[in-house]
């Protein structure tokens, strides 16, 4: 993964302000070249520092309201394999790796409790979990953000 730079902060902290910019618009606005902005995005969208707008999509508005949690435990050999088991599951938004207790942490998106108790089914059937523990989310209290650390670092270099 690509460890970004004070250019490239500044040029994430604008797209975060300003999601639909154009590269010439922040090249104007940070003082750049359009062409050293085109390139820096077109490096940072290769090494995965900058990641894909779905996660700008709300749940809720397409028509998954419940955000559960899944605390899986598996066979750990098997894990490479529940992951690729847990790919197909659609509503298997996101998977965390995890030391502790538990091994993966699903986060899943379900219609209603109905809905719940069929995804946790798939997620019990994939071959090598053991067994899951189920949270529901009551909501989101910070949303996903990484601008304030982006502002940070900029702020310490007195940028």
């Amino acid at each position: 993964m690509r460890i970004v730079d004070d250019t490239d902060r500044r040029i994430l902290l604008d797209l975060t302000e300003r999601p639909r910019a154009t590269n010439a618009a922040i090249a104007e606005r940070l003082g750049l070249a359009r062409n050293t902005v085109q390139n820096r995005v077109a490096a940072l969208e290769a090494s995965e520092a900058l990641q894909g707008f779905d996660r700008r999509f709300h749940a809720a508005a397409l028509g998954y309201p419940l955000t559960v949690f899944m605390a899986t435990h598996v066979d750990q050999p098997r894990i490479d394999h529940v992951v690729e088991q847990l790919k197909q599951i659609p509503e298997v938004v996101q998977a965390f790796g995890l030391s502790g207790q538990a091994d993966v942490l699903v986060r899943a998106v379900c219609r209603d409790a109905e809905d719940l108790y069929r995804i946790n089914k798939l997620v019990l059937a994939c071959d090598g979990v053991e067994r899951t523990e189920t949270w529901l989310s009551m909501g989101e209290l910070i949303p996903f953000r990484l601008a304030p650390v982006l502002e940070r670092d900029l702020a310490e270099k007195g940028r």
